[in-house]
């Protein structure tokens, strides 16, 4: 009768007292015969007998002597800390390392159970619940804005993004758009997205105590807001506002979307194969989206509210140009690193300190006034952007990096002018050669590699490969027309009527006294 003795030596079970009963009142078994069985005194199987309902049995308070001069000390610490984020309060481990330093002599294990029924005890003590009243916001008015980190998979493989949220307050309508970081070029970026999205600007836009947006928080509403982000506001005229700290009820709306977006369109994990094909099926889900019942006008739908709302919303005149600017020194390889990767800059500013413009998708490069270079932004690590024209005056005195310069190892250059190349570099100063087809291929501007690739196809129809033929037919492809003759160029002359008839008796006259001296 093993099988029913309880595991907890002193705590018996309910399936074991009603084993013992029914063997009692059914089977007439005796108290001796039961206590045998079940090894159990006799006292116990009588008081069994007589129990109805399951036990219940209580855990006395054991005393800790060596803990209990510290127990003020303990619980001041443990409300104390009560109040910090989670991260910042002290474990258990951490308390007893404190409490030994304090003079506790005593074990871990007392300082553990302690601590964890300090907390049981205030987890269970009645709370004030927060009560809130309801809002109501005019039409046009008020957005709120917030972001999310969101799990999908791009190009194959798995990426953690960050979403901007946008959420009108009246019509309830969402803009949500996808970014692999949550820095301030991706801020502005994003509200010259939403803005253009929803046909206008509310008046208000709300927001939490974000790091691109509050420099400083100071009593209050009061902040210093970034003046970047001001810029974009006074660009776009909407009045900017801060929540109070660690008060998310204050834009509950937009924070109620982030979990509803999390089901509705990153559950399950959302496939695409870039940012931009993600990006436009996140604008037409929210157009979809709109379709469902206003919550606070339950007859209307959100589309409904929103074409209300959007003739409400101030017109955007024009968009903001949303670069963050950086100060950033070319190297003597003509780069410049940023956020890990490299990117060409022309040779003519190697060692100097320039202006770097970013967006969410561009890295500009200014100078003098002037862009200089344009790159595609890229987020990976590592990776080299280079322009081959930007090495051509390192070329012009160094033609022999053409064959491992790595800039020029990975250009893209049209097919007919590749082979020309990889004819020409095995001649003789083939690499100069082609260096000055180069040359003359920039100093005929945006048409030059153009006609650089039907120079090559000329070459290549003639079968005779060198780089002087090359050249030549780039001349006569760029050379200006030849002038028309003179003749072609004069006005057409007059046509006479009437001949003149020639009349020498007119000399005579000159012969007359008149004339003679």
């Amino acid at each position: 009768m093993t099988g029913f003795l309880p595991e907890n030596p002193g705590v018996i079970e309910m399936d074991v007292i009603a084993e013992i009963r029914r063997r009692f009142h059914v089977e007439n078994e005796t108290i001796t015969s039961l206590a045998n069985a079940f090894d159990l005194s006799r006292p116990t199987i009588r008081k069994h007998l007589k129990t109805v309902e399951e036990p219940i049995y209580h855990r006395q308070n054991q005393p800790h002597p060596k803990l209990g001069l510290f127990h003020s000390q303990l619980d001041a610490w443990l409300e104390q800390e009560a109040h910090f984020p989670r991260k910042q309060r002290r474990t258990a481990q951490r308390l007893y390392e404190c409490l030994q330093v304090e003079g506790y002599q005593g074990s871990y294990t007392i300082v553990q159970r302690y601590v964890k029924g300090w907390k049981k005890k205030q987890a269970s003590s009645p709370t004030v619940k927060q009560a809130f009243v309801p809002l109501a916001f005019p039409a046009g008015e008020t957005c709120q804005f917030d972001w999310s980190q969101e799990t999908v998979m791009l190009g194959g493989a798995v990426q953690t993004i960050k979403v901007a949220h946008f959420r009108l307050t009246y019509s309830r309508q969402m803009f949500v758009v996808a970014y692999p970081r949550e820095t301030q070029e991706m801020v502005l970026d994003a509200h010259g997205k939403a803005f253009a999205f929803l046909g206008g600007v509310p008046k208000r836009m709300v927001y939490d105590n974000l790091k691109t947006v509050v420099d400083t928080v100071f009593v209050g509403k009061e902040r210093r807001f970034n003046r970047r982000f001001l810029a974009l506001a006074n660009h776009y005229l909407f009045e900017p506002v801060a929540c109070t700290p660690e008060s998310g009820w204050e834009k509950g709306q937009v924070e109620n979307q982030v979990g509803n977006i999390r089901e509705w369109l990153f559950t399950p994990i959302a496939k695409f194969e870039d940012f931009a094909s993600l990006n436009a099926w996140l604008e037409r889900r929210c157009l979809e989206l709109a379709a469902r019942p206003n919550p606070g006008q339950p007859s209307r739908s959100i589309a409904d509210c929103f074409a209300e709302e959007r003739r409400l919303l101030m017109p955007v005149k024009a968009a903001f140009d949303g670069y963050v600017e950086e100060i950033r020194r070319v190297s003597q390889l003509c780069l410049i690193r940023i956020d890990r990767n490299r990117y060409s800059v022309p040779a003519k500013w190697a060692n100097t300190v320039v202006s770097v413009r970013l967006t969410a998708n561009q890295v500009r490069m200014i100078a003098d006034g002037h862009v200089i270079a344009e790159h595609g932004r890229h987020f990976g690590r590592d990776q080299l952007v280079c322009d081959p024209w930007h090495y051509l005056p390192v070329l012009e005195k160094k033609p022999g990096a053409l064959r491992h310069g790595a800039p020029f190892l990975t250009w893209d250059l049209p097919v007919s002018v590749k082979v020309v190349r990889d004819r020409i570099l095995k001649q003789d100063k083939g690499d100069r050669a082609f260096v000055d087809l180069l040359l003359m291929a920039r100093s005929l501007g945006d048409s030059g590699l153009e006609t650089l690739e039907v120079a090559c196809d000329l070459t290549l129809q003639a079968g005779i490969m060198s780089a002087p033929v090359v050249l030549n037919e780039m001349r006569r492809l760029t050379e200006s027309a030849r002038p028309k003759p003179l003749q072609d160029r004069l006005p057409s002359m007059p046509t006479l009527t009437l001949e003149p008839v020639a009349d020498c008796s007119r000399y005579d006259t000159l012969r007359s006294s008149r004339h003679v001296h």
